[in-house]
C-alpha cells in the first residue's frame, strides 16, 4: 500500500489558500480515481482506493500544517507503510506557479509541514510532489502569500495542473517520477 498525503490546513475558510494545494491535489486524485468517501481517522481524513494497479491510502491531516507529521505517522504506523512508500503533496515557493517536481528526501526548505513529517517519521526519505505556487518576491510577504487564496488569474493553470496530476497519477504510483513530471508538463501545458 502507498500512503499519499496532501498537506494543508483544515479550516473551511482556508480551502482555497495556496498553502492548501496539497489538499486540492489529493481531493482531485480521489475524485478522478473513484476512491471511497473521505472518513475521519488518524487525526485526519482518509480515502482508500486504487491508482492504476496500486492500492493507495490518501490522507489529509486535520492537525494544521505545523503538526502534519503526527497524522502521517499514525497512518503509516497502523498500516506498516515504510517511509519510502509515503508521498507528500505540498506547495513550493521556489517553483514557478503550476510547475511540479518530484524528489525523494531532502530538507524541508522552511516548509513546516515537511519539517513535522521529518520529525515524526524519523527521516526524510519519503517522496515529495512539489507544487509550484511562485514566490511573492519579498521574504516578509511570504506568510500572507501562502495563507492567501489563489487569485482568479491562477484558476486556469491551477485546474489544468490538478487535472494533469490526477490523470498522470498511475505513472507516479508505478514509481516513475521522471515520466510523471514529463507527462504532467505536457498535459498541463507547462512552459519551459
Amino acid at each position: 500500500m502507498l500512503l499519499w498525503t496532501g498537506l494543508g490546513n483544515p479550516e473551511p475558510g482556508m480551502s482555497r489558500h495556496r498553502h492548501n494545494v496539497g489538499f486540492m491535489a489529493v481531493d482531485r486524485i480521489a475524485a478522478r480515481h473513484g476512491f471511497a468517501p473521505w472518513r475521519k481517522r488518524f487525526r485526519g481524513e482518509v480515502a482508500e482506493g486504487r491508482v492504476g494497479r496500486h492500492k493507495v491510502l490518501l490522507l489529509k491531516p486535520l492537525t494544521y500544517m505545523n503538526l502534519s507529521g503526527e497524522s502521517v505517522q499514525q497512518a503509516a504506523a497502523f498500516y506498516k507503510i515504510p517511509i519510502a512508500s509515503i508521498t507528500a503533496f505540498h506547495d513550493e515557493l521556489d517553483l514557478a506557479p503550476g510547475r511540479v517536481r518530484v524528489k525523494q528526501g531532502g530538507g524541508a526548505a522552511g516548509h513546516n509541514g515537511l519539517r513535522s513529517m521529518d520529525r515524526m517519521l524519523g527521516g526524510q526519505e519519503y517522496w515529495r510532489v512539489r507544487i509550484g505556487i511562485g514566490h511573492p518576491g519579498a521574504r516578509d510577504r511570504v506568510t500572507g502569500y501562502v495563507l492567501g487564496d489563489f487569485a482568479k488569474s491562477d484558476q486556469d493553470w491551477l485546474e489544468r495542473m490538478l487535472d494533469a496530476m490526477s490523470d498522470t497519477a498511475p505513472v507516479l504510483a508505478d514509481g516513475q517520477p521522471e515520466l510523471f513530471m514529463t507527462k504532467m508538463a505536457l498535459l498541463a501545458g507547462e512552459k519551459g
